[in-house]
């Protein structure tokens, strides 16, 4: 899978899980419809059904998407919470996404 690819799988990835958390925290925090939770189970659902579409073992997909979450979750700060990230927040996401490189696309050495 080119490098392309793999991190627009991981951005939906992303989106998928945050959208199946925030869900349930707008229901438990915000009082909004605990209906919420009926998207929230099927955004879960895919966000799994996403992860497994990876052609590497499961334990280094985890591991690299990690770095990716960093990278969404701070964007979801700034476009759904209205709150401007800091420099260190950036740099934060900067180096997870250079482990997910080194991780995803470096040699495998036996």
């Amino acid at each position: 899978m080119d490098i392309a690819k793999t991190l627009a799988l991981f951005i939906l990835t992303a989106v998928a899980e945050i959208v199946g958390c925030y869900l349930p925290y707008l229901w438990l925090k915000r009082g909004r419809s605990v209906w919420l939770l009926v998207p929230a189970a099927t955004s879960l659902a895919l966000f799994a059904l996403l992860l497994s579409l990876h052609p590497t073992a499961a334990g280094r997909v985890y591991a690299a998407y990690g770095g990716v979450y960093v990278g969404v979750a701070i964007v979801w700060l700034w476009v759904v919470d209205s709150v401007k990230p800091t420099a260190t927040d950036w740099v934060g996401v900067s180096v997870c996404l250079l482990g997910m490189a080194i991780i995803m696309f470096g040699p495998r050495y036996a």
